[in-house]
């Protein structure tokens, strides 16, 4: 009989709460603590039913109960730090995106793993969304170069407005949210990311002078294909057009068609953010009268997962790489990259000057 790795969770608010969920349920997994610095821990072993030894601090908890695993949900200026001391400690680390608040904090998190010999597995959740993973294959198809336009505006309010104010003591929405769809670009296209330019606004007195809550970035690859990315958190943010997922190319155009999730009161819906219901496929060629020769086909997505259930994937992904030794290389490669790029984008809104990805140190 196979032993169960024992995970400590750290941070146990919205991702941290799933994530111990996911684990709480899955046989190959014990929880041997939950950490948070507020009352969230005890509102989680509720939810939970449960009763696992509860942590303020985590570093205590780290030396008091020597997982084989650590779950990492904090706020992103924590991320390196928990990240390498759970590396020394000898643990496997689920850490949430970003992997850290600059560009060399990722590096030193990555060189950690790989010199404790550990898996490192980043909370990029649109990977394990099999409709995300199709609009990607199909964007592929519409040939080369691609026009990639995607948003994410929330509406906050209430908790997530809480959430999102203390997420913007230390980063940006472009940095935070972006990097998930910076990394939706660049499997779309194969090109390399060369250049960066992005503009920002601070809308309100609860966003730090120097930090901003509205931010729109582009990218242009050395193959022509341009994307773009806009994300604003706040009570002020409209939600006319806060679902924007879209690709066209030569051969046609890939569209997430969301009527549901798109709907009024729903930027702000944890679901709705990963919520596809169907991908509009759209093709480009015409005849001698310049008429579309084939009508726009739906593909009905059958296997919609849930927020939960996507993070089940991710956790069950994670123990296959423990389990499995696979080799992560390429995947803290790719969320070392869309950082790198979230990050110069951030440093154009900042500078107002156009920032050549070139020019930033690997």
């Amino acid at each position: 009989m196979k032993s169960k790795l024992r995970v400590l969770v750290v941070g146990c608010g919205n991702m941290g709460a799933s994530h111990a969920h996911a684990y709480h349920h899955m046989d190959d997994f014990e929880i041997v603590g939950l950490v948070s610095k507020g009352q969230s821990k005890e509102a989680l072993n509720a939810s939970l039913g449960a009763d696992y030894p509860l942590f303020g601090d985590y570093y205590w908890a780290l030396a008091e109960t020597k997982p084989d695993a650590v779950c990492i949900s904090t706020y992103p200026d924590t991320h390196e730090a928990f990240a390498i001391a759970a590396f020394e400690a000898g643990a496997h680390v689920f850490l949430e995106k970003p992997m850290a608040d600059t560009i060399d904090g990722a590096q030193r998190v990555m060189d950690a793993a790989i010199k404790a010999d550990k898996k490192l597995v980043i909370g990029y959740i649109l990977r394990y969304h099999p409709s995300w993973i199709q609009f990607i294959a199909q964007a592929r198809g519409m040939g080369t170069p691609l026009v990639m336009r995607m948003n994410l505006n929330q509406q906050s309010q209430g908790y997530m407005w809480d959430v999102h104010r203390n997420l913007m003591k230390t980063i940006s929405p472009i940095v935070d949210c972006g990097v998930h769809y910076i990394d939706v670009m660049c499997q779309m296209t194969d090109a390399k990311p060369v250049q960066v330019s992005a503009i920002g606004a601070r809308l309100t007195d609860d966003v730090a002078s120097d930090n901003y809550n509205y931010g729109q970035l582009q990218i242009r690859f050395d193959d022509g294909s341009v994307g773009w990315y806009e994300a604003g958190w706040g009570p002020m943010i409209s939600e006319t057009a806060f679902f924007v997922k879209d690709v066209f190319g030569p051969k046609g155009s890939v569209s997430i068609v969301a009527k549901e999730a798109s709907a009024t009161g729903k930027s702000h819906s944890i679901d709705a953010h990963t919520k596809t219901e169907s991908i509009r496929v759209h093709h480009a060629a015409i005849d001698s009268e310049n008429k579309f020769v084939r009508e726009d086909e739906y593909i009905d997505l059958q296997d919609e997962p849930g927020h939960q259930e996507l993070c089940n994937r991710e956790q069950q992904y994670f123990l296959r790489a423990i389990q499995e030794n696979l080799d992560l290389t390429r995947e803290m490669q790719d969320a070392f990259n869309s950082l790198r790029i979230a990050m110069a984008c951030d440093e154009s809104v900042k500078t107002g000057e156009i920032v050549r990805l070139s020019d930033i140190e690997k």
